[in-house]
């Protein structure tokens, strides 16, 4: 079938992905300890108005 592109490897998916970006660069573990400790907050917070 001529009309059919191929592409010859996964190059331009790790371009885009290993692309620079203006974002902040934030540690995963500070992600997930935020996470934690919002949800301790909630919970004590839950448990002291009900």
């Amino acid at each position: 079938m001529p009309g059919l592109y191929t592409p010859q490897s996964s190059a331009g998916v790790t371009s885009f992905y290993d692309a620079p970006s203006k974002g902040p660069k934030l540690d995963p573990r500070i992600i997930i300890a935020a996470v934690v400790a919002f949800t301790v907050v909630i919970l004590v917070v839950d448990h002291f108005i009900l």
